[in-house]
């Protein structure tokens, strides 16, 4: 049983801090999640929080038993989805969106770039996942076939009495569960790594964000007009050698309409656009590779960057970290 009362603790195999004191549970989110300011009764708390991390996510689950207020910087460089499996919390952010969250029936995305207040029940109870930008906007790449290059905007309510919403709420509940259990998803890294690929597949059908409809497959091909052959030439092509006067051939325009639609239609020249497929393609690349039998230096020339330093800075500032980081995964 949960210190509320509920129907289970998760995750009590890990534990991290169990504490009465403001400052210690203050501390423990903070090492584990994002530095925050902390509100509350001053050592009347009963705060416990068991939490495991890998690569993909953090995983954790929090209770304080007391009234508890809590306001979080931006986090730049993470998505913290709160799940309240028990009590109530209610959340603001600071474009002025609030939420109320129910046990089992709502929860919160905490976006990167807005800062957030989140005030606890005394009978809350959460499933917290942190996923770092990357993660998730390279997992989202990979389900739409194409970069995604900016914050994935999701909207701040999470509901999980929806199909999609509560296949996220169990698939986060059988995770927990089977990383507590000794011989289950602990012992089996690559399971315990699709569990978590479909963990973050859940999520982003569950929240609602500006890719959803692409996501869906409901968003309008027509959109991109004559340009959907060059896109798709693109990323048949990736790898070899590609200028604009191929891709005009290819839609059977001249460069200049070929310029003209891009900027138009993706907000962007053709060949920024063949950067970032070939950048998509080359952290695919790295991903997969084995850190000691792979040079970054190879994967970058495949495809199409000869100069290492400035590939380097071209995938920071798309992905927001080394590609040597990437290949070390």
């Amino acid at each position: 049983m949960s210190p509320g009362g509920g129907p289970m603790e998760y995750l009590a195999s890990a534990p991290v801090t169990d504490t009465h004191s403001l400052e210690e549970a203050r501390e423990a989110v903070s090492r584990i999640y994002l530095p925050h300011e902390l509100v509350g009764p001053k050592d009347a708390i009963n705060m416990r929080l068991n939490a495991l991390s890998d690569r993909n996510m953090t995983l954790g689950y929090l209770t304080y038993q007391a009234e508890a207020e809590l306001t979080m910087p931006a986090t730049e460089y993470c998505y913290h989805v709160n799940l309240t499996i028990s009590g109530e919390t209610t959340a603001s952010r600071s474009d002025g969106r609030r939420e109320h969250t129910v046990a089992d029936r709502s929860g919160v995305v905490l976006s990167p770039v807005q800062t957030n207040v989140v005030r606890w029940s005394p009978e809350a109870e959460q499933l917290i996942l942190k996923i770092p930008r990357s993660s998730l906007e390279s997992h989202l790449s990979d389900l739409l076939g194409q970069p995604v290059t900016a914050v994935i905007d999701f909207d701040f309510g999470l509901d999980l009495t929806t199909a999609s919403g509560r296949a996220l709420l169990r698939s986060v509940q059988f995770l927990a569960t089977e990383l507590d259990n000794p011989a289950g998803l602990a012992a089996m890294p690559l399971a315990r790594e699709q569990l978590e690929a479909y963990v973050l597949t859940s999520l982003l059908h569950a929240g609602r964000h500006q890719f959803s409809a692409a996501l869906a497959g409901n968003e309008d091909t027509r959109r991109l007009g004559r340009l959907s052959s060059v896109v798709a030439y693109i990323e048949e092509h990736a790898d070899r050698e590609i200028t604009p006067e191929s891709l005009a051939r290819v839609g059977c325009v001249s460069v200049r309409t070929l310029h003209a639609a891009f900027q138009d239609q993706l907000g962007e020249s053709p060949m920024a656009y063949v950067r970032r497929i070939r950048l998509s393609k080359a952290r695919a690349e790295l991903l997969r590779s084995d850190p000691q039998k792979t040079r970054v230096a190879d994967i970058a020339m495949r495809w199409g960057f000869f100069h290492q330093s400035r590939f380097a800075q071209q995938y920071r500032h798309q992905f927001n970290e080394l590609p040597s980081v990437t290949l070390q995964r």
